[in-house]
Formats: C-alpha cells, structure tokens, sequence
C-alpha cells in the first residue's frame, strides 16, 4: 500500500510503498476514505511522544470501510463504514470498566502506538469497543476530523467543563481543537470569547460562533480583557493551544469557582507551566484535563451534526492528497493555515 513514512524525527517525510496490515484477532483493517491532518501529527514527527517507533506512519483522524475483520470481532463486517476516536480502549482494565477508555491503562493510538492512517489502510484494535459506524447524512469530509480534535473539544465543553447556556466560555488558541470547542459552546448557547494571535483566524472564529474576540499579540493583558468582556471572568476557559502563556492565562481569567479545561498538548519546555495556585485556592478554581472522548459517546455528537446544531464540514479549509502530507505536515508549526486539511485522494 502506498504510505507517509518518517524514518528520524524531524527528518524527511515520504510517500513509500509498504506491506499491507493484517488484523488481530479483536481488531479490523479499514481502508482509509479520508483522513485529517493534525497538530497531534506534528508533534509525533517532532519526536514528542515516546509511544512512536520508527519508521512510522502517521495519521490518527479517520474515516474508512471495513476491509478486513479478525476473528474475535462481532459487532462489525466488511463493508461497514466506520471511524474511530484516537484514544482506543482495551475494554478489560479498570478505567475501561469505569466506561473511561479515553485513559485507559492499555490504550492504543493509531499514528502513534502503531501505524496510522496516512495510507490506504490502517489496523483498529478492539474493534467491538471503539469503532463507530457512522449514519449516511455525515459526509468523509466531515467524519475525518472528528476522531481527535471535535472529541476531544466535546468532551472537553460538554462532558467536562459542562457549559450552559449564558455562561461565559474563553478558548485560548484557535486552531482545529479551539475553533472546535467555539463551535460546539455556540451550539450550547455560550458567550465564547475567541483569542489568538491571528485577525484573519479570530474572523473565521466569530463566524463559528464566537461573540467576543482578543488578539493576544495585541492585547497588553489578555486576562484583564477578558475579564472586562466576561464581567469578572469565564465560567469555563479552555487552553486549546498548549502552552505556557496560554494554560496560565486560562486559569487566571476565571471567575470565582470557574473550571480551566487543559485540551491542548503540553509538550517540550511547557511540560510544566506555571499556575497561579494562590488564585486556584482562594477562588476554588478547578483544573481539568480533557484526553479524547470514548466511542460510546459519539451518539450525542452525531445526533447534534445531524440535526445541523454542529457543523464541524465549516472547519475544514482545504482536501489535499497523501502526498501533499510531505509539505503540509512539517509546516505545521508556521500556522498558516486558518482552517483543517484533510486528505481524500489516495
């Protein structure tokens, strides 16, 4: 099959002729239809996630037919139309049995844990618990970036910071994760305070939803501007960068008992950022990591993009083919691209 493979983080990136998978027992091999490109991709091919082994195939957001299925599989056949969150669960530790398999203890990743799904075809582990067939109104497109970014945008300002109508909501860094929480707390009927660095992505970000907007390279305090704009704080701030300035400005702009919801990736130098704790003490603040979202989840999602409360196509800025991933993929830190690329030609 035809592949993206790195063979040294950081090196070159190349479209190769691989051997095709074969499925384990419990899992299936999709033949991929359409696949996001992502941060998380990038940060892999930095060499930031231990889990990647080399040479790798990147590629984690997915959407496929169901090729080939092992023999322990029940619940799927070939031919089934499917996607799949980026955490997959093994069904049989404890924080599975707790219904928690975006932490599971044994957890698998495609693009990370193994080969991923910038190729023809991609291996799904414990199928019966994480694939999700998807109805027929959602188009590839659409379905192809929901597995990282959406879900883990949805658990974050659903499941997590459980916005409200009327709450005040801050989403710092618009990129796919961030412009996907502004979606999703618009359809909650949120006030969303949009802040980036970029005029041309706060625009995309107002008409996604968001009522307010901060350009931080122009702002002389982020946090007292948007505590101006929220009458004394967000209820709900979520860090969907990953960074120093934007995790400590997201805990210091809420309001008293308001919840900061860490979505994007620390990583690097920002591992381990500064908090204000006096803050987090005194106004009982609350700190909350959102990793994923589980499969059996994605029925409140679906029915919501179905219904045309979500509408997560608005995202996406451009297709592009597998091999335009040798270019796009190493460049994803310059951030020049306002909205989601996803690959549909193979």
């Amino acid at each position: 099959m035809r592949a993206i493979v790195y063979e040294k983080f950081q090196g070159p990136i190349t479209l190769q002729n691989v051997v095709d998978p074969t499925p384990k027992n419990h899992g299936v091999v999709v033949k991929v239809t359409a696949t996001g490109l992502c941060r998380s991709d990038w940060h892999g091919w930095m060499g930031h996630d231990a889990d990647i082994e080399l040479p790798h195939v990147p590629g984690h957001e997915l959407v496929g037919i169901v090729a080939e299925v092992g023999k322990d599989v029940k619940n799927f056949k070939v031919g089934d139309r499917v996607t799949v969150p980026f955490v997959c669960g093994c069904g049989t530790c404890p924080e599975c049995h707790s219904g928690n398999h975006q932490v599971c203890d044994n957890q698998t990743q495609p693009g990370f844990t193994h080969w991923g799904s910038f190729a023809e075809y991609v291996t799904l582990d414990h199928a019966d618990i994480n694939l999700v067939k998807l109805p027929e109104e959602i188009a590839d497109i659409t379905a192809a970036i929901l597995g990282c970014r959406f879900v883990t945008s949805f658990r974050a300002v659903v499941d997590q910071g459980k916005v409200q109508g009327g709450q005040f909501v801050a989403i710092h860094g618009c990129g796919g994760v961030g412009l996907s929480a502004i979606m999703i707390a618009n359809a909650l009927e949120a006030q969303v305070i949009a802040i980036d660095i970029n005029d041309e992505t706060l625009k995309l970000a107002t008409a996604l939803g968001a009522t307010k907007t901060v350009n931080a390279s122009k702002s002389s305090n982020v946090v007292e501007e948007v505590k101006a704009l929220t009458h004394g704080g967000a209820h709900v701030s979520l860090d969907a960068l990953g960074s120093q300035a934007t995790c400590f400005n997201s805990v210091a702009n809420l309001r008293k008992r308001g919840k900061h919801i860490q979505v994007g990736l620390m990583t690097g130098d920002h591992q381990h950022p500064k908090v204000p704790m006096d803050k987090v003490l005194a106004n009982e603040l609350e700190i909350i990591g959102s990793h994923g979202m589980q499969a059996f989840r994605y029925s409140a999602m679906l029915e919501m993009i179905k219904e045309g409360k979500l509408q997560p196509e608005k995202l996406v800025e451009r297709t592009i083919s597998l091999e335009n991933i040798t270019v796009e993929l190493p460049n994803m830190d310059k951030f020049t691209n306002k909205g989601v690329l996803v690959v549909d030609s193979f």
